[in-house]
């Protein structure tokens, strides 16, 4: 279970179809910030010695997906180059708590939220895509975005409790969902509604 609080609609898959190129581009960049970010909580957090190993090997993993997705789009005669973001993250992290402990509770939860939807539109791309090379990588990758959604819970529960952990995710589990009914391009996290 990843505790969204909304579904992404079949019909998005066509918009990415329509935008494919794009959608892949902005999943590389979202790989990328995913390494960054596990990096970032090393250095933030460095007190905490149990996050260091797990995180390392985290920020690792995230980068073996960046090249996948750049090798996929090498073969497509596409670079890898600048792309304006999706404001999803961003404005999911504009609804975070800003100050210790809270913040460091909501960080975590939103990394899992963010892997969630990740998780839960790379199935639509594997179950619907018409081409059968991007739907296997995505099918790849699904147990890998499932586990990264539980590692981090795992990790809030572990240091705020599971009932704390638990009910602070339903709320930014809502405020997700709502970040994501803004209108904004497609990307991986954004674009058509649910």
């Amino acid at each position: 279970m990843l505790d969204l609080a909304s579904s992404t609609p079949r019909a998005w898959v066509d918009e990415a179809w329509a935008s494919i190129d794009t959608v892949l581009l902005d999943h590389a960049h979202c790989e990328k910030k995913a390494a960054s970010t596990a990096l970032g909580f090393l250095f933030r957090y460095p007190m905490d010695a149990a996050l260091q190993a797990p995180l390392s090997a985290h920020a690792r993993e995230e980068l073996e997906h960046f090249e996948l997705v750049l090798g996929l789009l090498a073969k497509r005669g596409k670079g890898f180059g600048p792309l304006q973001a999706s404001p999803y993250a961003a404005r999911l992290h504009d609804q975070l708590n800003k100050v210790e402990p809270a913040r460091f509770l909501d960080s975590l939860l939103a990394c899992a939220l963010i892997e969630a939807r990740s998780c839960e539109r790379m199935k639509l791309l594997a179950d619907h895509l018409p081409d059968a090379e991007i739907r296997e990588m995505y099918r790849s990758l699904l147990v890998t975005e499932a586990r990264h959604f539980h590692m981090f819970v795992e990790f809030a529960a572990q240091r705020y409790g599971l009932a704390e952990t638990r009910a602070r995710l339903h709320v930014l589990a809502e405020l997700e969902a709502a970040v994501l009914r803004e209108p904004s391009e497609i990307r991986l996290h954004s674009g058509f509604a649910p």
